[in-house]
């Protein structure tokens, strides 16, 4: 007698999802499974779920995802036919660790936020009371056999991306070192907030965030990055949480050459986690901007000469700004004037060369005053109609064209804008904290200057900030305080005449006639030609009660009438 067959043996069709999947499908002549490794894609309503890519896009956008979030979301909708229970969820996501009723509900709140559904909705992802959850949306599955092993992550570039004219860089998403996936979104937003504020600096070619995002997760190489993406710098970074601490680690790297050029670190409280993630955005942007202008600067200055363009020469010439010197200004004034022969339409190289007119006339280093003094309010003028949407074009014009032309409050207006444009500017800020000293409003002003240092604190023209600060408490009435920023000031930039004219004025004020008088020979020697009847001519202070304290200082320090 012949024994009956065995009926086949039906296998659950996925039981858990992570990373690749492996399809078990019924054979009825043999009741073997034919196993085959395939790419799952799983699509809803707009969204589709890229097993094999890690990655949840949103009609073609990529939608950021932590990794447990992501695992989770894969397995309610890998097992969408049933319940899948919370001792399941902590097997396939959580490696069978026991973590709290509350990290569960977070990251399942967490799951229907990146799918657009809410706890009180439950379209997609639905609670089912004492059992567990369960996906609940219409789903279109195509699976792709593939034979290797292993697939790439992302397509091979076929080309390599020629690099942008202009620096350009992009902003990796930062590692969560935390443990604690419900810290993703304040990485991610971090990382949001730094490209979008990269992204206001015209000089600065930009990596937009969805492909910046598709690094989400990866161990990735500084040079793969750059050449795939087409950039020369990579902004990497990490976030780790302890208690009610956050620290936030970031790295600039030149992906040409893998060389690190900076790296920083920033710590904060949780209190109030938004706020913490503007100022994290700020400083990273504030400290970084300053290390890619050298970096470029430097790169320009390897170049032969006869291969310059007209951003080369204007990144030359920032270099000689920054020293600050009668020299150098000189040969920072000849580089922007090549800049704009090259490019008649460089609004920010007429705001340096408006800019350098003006320090000539701080420092006493004009020969021909009324001509010098209109070129430069010809520059600034032009830098403004030509860069009413730069920063830095209005920034540098703005402050030349209020000490060129006595007009504050058109460059306080001027500056104002550029902040709006660019907050992330330290330049906007200082120049704008020392027109609002010559202004009187001393408290602004210092405020704007410390926020300055703050975006800033290594800046090369730190000794602008400082005479700035000199500058306010001077007119605040704090003589101490500016003997104090003007001696730094003078430090680091010895030819810097108005540091040594409030040194002097200050200590004559004071009563300390000796250090008055000492100070005030040395202002005899930068500039002989100075006089008390000629300082409104010379700063464009705008309060009679400043002018008068200013030039009575001066007088009792020695300065000729």
């Amino acid at each position: 007698m012949r024994r009956p067959m065995p009926r086949p043996v039906r296998r659950p069709r996925v039981c858990r999802i992570i990373g690749r999947t492996t399809i078990a499908r019924s054979d009825t002549e043999s009741g073997a499974p034919d196993q085959r490794t395939a790419t799952v894609q799983f699509a809803f309503e707009d969204y589709l779920l890229d097993q094999l890519r890690r990655e949840l896009t949103w009609r073609g956008q990529v939608v950021t995802v932590g990794p447990q979030v992501f695992d989770l979301l894969l397995l309610l909708v890998s097992n969408r036919e049933r319940v899948v229970s919370k001792d399941e969820l902590l097997s396939a996501v959580w490696s069978g660790r026991i973590v709290s009723e509350s990290t569960i509900t977070s990251h399942i709140n967490a799951v229907r936020k990146v799918i657009g559904d809410t706890g009180e909705q439950q379209r997609l992802v639905r609670t089912v009371p004492r059992k567990g959850y369960r996906f609940v949306g219409e789903i279109t599955l195509s699976d792709s056999p593939v034979n290797a092993p292993e697939a790439p992550a992302i397509p091979e570039v076929a080309t390599t991306l020629v690099l942008p004219e202009k620096p350009s860089i992009t902003v990796l998403p930062f590692q969560n070192l935390s443990g604690d996936p419900a810290q993703d979104y304040f990485a991610d937003g971090i990382v949001e907030d730094i490209i979008t504020a990269l992204s206001r600096l015209r000089w600065l070619f930009v990596i937009a965030r969805n492909s910046s995002f598709t690094y989400k997760g990866r161990a990735v190489d500084a040079r793969g990055v750059g050449l795939e993406l087409g950039v020369r710098y990579v902004l990497e970074g990490s976030v780790r949480k302890s208690g009610n601490k956050i620290r936030i680690t970031g790295q600039l790297i030149d992906a040409c050459s893998g060389t690190h050029l900076w790296a920083e670190r920033f710590e904060g409280l949780l209190d109030d986690i938004f706020e913490l993630q503007d100022q994290v955005a700020e400083s990273v942007v504030g400290a970084i901007a300053p290390q890619l202008e050298r970096a470029e600067i430097e790169r320009a200055k390897r170049k032969p000469t006869d291969s310059l363009d007209a951003y080369d020469y204007y990144l030359r010439g920032t270099a000689k700004l920054h020293i600050g010197t009668r020299e150098a200004i000189e040969q920072a004034l000849a580089l922007f004037y090549r800049a704009i022969e090259l490019d008649p339409e460089f609004a920010s190289a007429y705001g340096m060369a408006a800019w350098c007119h003006f320090w000539r006339k701080l420092n006493g280093w004009m020969t021909d005053r009324p001509r010098e003094i209109a070129e430069g309010a010809r520059l600034a003028r032009m830098g403004v109609e030509l860069g009413r949407d730069d920063a830095v074009a209005l920034t540098r014009c703005g402050h030349a064209l209020a000490h060129l032309t006595g007009d504050v409050d058109c460059g306080i207006a001027l500056l104002d804008r550029a902040r709006l444009l660019n907050p992330n500017l330290a330049p906007a800020w200082y120049l704008g904290g020392i027109l609002r000293a010559l202004g009187g409003e001393t408290e602004s002003a210092i405020a704007n200057l410390e926020h300055a240092v703050r975006l800033s604190p290594l800046d090369p023209e730190m000794f602008r900030m400082q005479v700035g600060m000199a500058l306010a408490h001077f007119f605040a009435g704090c003589f101490e305080c500016s003997v104090s920023w003007a001696e730094k000031a003078q430090g680091n930039l010895p030819s810097l005449l108005v540091a040594a004219a409030l040194i002097a004025a200050s200590h004559a004020l004071s009563g300390r006639t000796d250090k008055a008088g000492q100070a005030m020979e040395r202002v005899r020697r930068l500039d002989p030609t100075l006089r008390v009847s000629s300082l409104s001519a010379w700063l464009p202070i705008q309060r009679p009660e400043d002018v008068a304290r200013f030039a009575e200082g001066l007088r009792l320090a020695g300065l000729p009438e």
